[in-house]
C-alpha cells in the first residue's frame, strides 16, 4: 500500500530467486528448492521471474508460484528471448506464454512485463515499430521495456512510447561507452528500477561475473531522489536488484529497505 508519508508505494525484490549460490549467503543451508520462494517472501513482496526469458513454464509451475504467495505479493514476467533479442516468436509462441500467465493473471497478482532488449538493438522507426508492436500484444498486461543501448533513451522516443502506455525502465549499469546512463526515466503505469551491478571489467565478457558487484550504502542512497521522483508520478515504483551473483541482489535489496526512510514492501 503507499506509504502515507509520501503517497506512493515502492516495491523492492531480485531478478529471480532461485539460485543454487544463494544458498548460504541468503537462504539457509539445505533448503529445498521448492522452499525458496516461500522463503523469499519473509522478506520481499515482489519478484522477477527471469526463467521466462529462456524457456516458457507451464501454466501448472505458474499456478504453483501463485499459490506459495501471500495475497498481496506481485509478480514481473520476462519476455521469452524470442520475442527480444531474435525477434523471430510466431503465434504459437506467444499463445504458449499468454498461456503460462494465466494464472498470474487471474490470481490479481501480475503487476506487469519485462521487455529487456540487448546492446545490440539500436534505435530506428522500424526498432519503435516494433516495440509499440510488442506492446500491442501483450493486451491489458502493462509492458516495461528496457533498452541496453543509450540511443533509445532520446526524449522523443522515451516520450512516444510513454504516450501508448509503456513503463520505461532506469537502469543502474557500470559507467561504459553507450550503455544507458543513471537517471529516471518517467512512465506508466509504474516507475521501475533495475539495478545490474557496476562491475565494469567483466560486463563485455557476459557470464554471471558481469553480475558479481555489491552496492555501497552511498551508492543506493543516491538513487533516493529518483525512487521518489518516480513514485511521484506514477504512484508505484519497483526497484529490482539483478546483482544476482552469490546473493548479492538480496542483500542489497534488503539494505536499500533498511536505509529508505518510510513504508517499504
Amino acid at each position: 500500500m503507499p506509504d502515507e508519508t509520501r503517497g506512493y508505494e515502492v516495491r523492492v525484490g531480485t531478478s529471480g530467486y532461485s539460485f543454487p549460490d544463494w544458498v548460504g549467503p541468503f537462504y539457509p543451508k539445505g533448503i529445498d528448492k521448492g522452499r525458496m520462494l516461500n522463503y523469499y517472501c519473509g522478506f520481499f513482496r515482489t519478484v522477477e521471474i527471469n526463467s521466462t526469458y529462456y524457456r516458457t513454464m507451464h501454466p501448472k509451475v505458474s499456478r504453483n508460484m501463485v499459490e506459495k504467495t501471500p495475497e498481496d505479493f506481485r509478480f514481473l514476467v520476462k519476455l521469452h528471448s524470442s520475442m527480444t533479442h531474435s525477434r523471430d516468436a510466431d503465434g504459437g509462441q506467444w499463445n504458449e506464454y499468454h498461456r503460462m500467465l494465466g494464472p498470474f493473471i487471474e490470481s490479481g497478482k501480475l503487476s506487469g512485463l519485462l521487455a529487456q532488449f540487448p546492446y545490440s538493438f539500436k534505435p530506428s522507426e522500424k526498432a519503435v515499430r516494433y516495440v509499440e508492436e510488442l506492446n500491442a500484444r501483450t493486451g491489458d498486461v502493462p509492458l516495461a521495456a528496457e533498452f541496453r543501448y543509450d540511443g533509445w533513451y532520446d526524449g522523443d522516443i522515451l516520450r512516444r512510447l510513454s504516450d501508448g502506455g509503456m513503463a520505461l525502465v532506469s537502469v543502474d549499469l557500470p559507467r561504459l561507452p553507450h550503455l544507458p546512463p543513471p537517471v529516471p526515466i518517467s512512465g506508466k503505469p509504474f516507475g521501475y528500477l533495475r539495478l545490474h551491478g557496476r562491475n565494469g571489467s567483466q560486463w563485455w565478457e557476459g557470464g554471471p561475473l558481469r553480475y558479481d558487484y555489491s552496492y555501497s550504502d552511498g551508492e543506493l542512497e543516491a538513487w533516493f531522489p529518483a525512487i521518489d521522483r518516480l513514485g511521484g508520478e506514477s504512484g508505484t515504483v519497483y526497484v529490482m536488484f539483478n546483482n544476482c551473483h552469490f546473493g548479492q541482489a538480496a542483500r542489497n535489496a534488503m539494505r536499500l529497505k533498511e536505509l529508505f526512510r518510510g513504508e517499504v514492501t
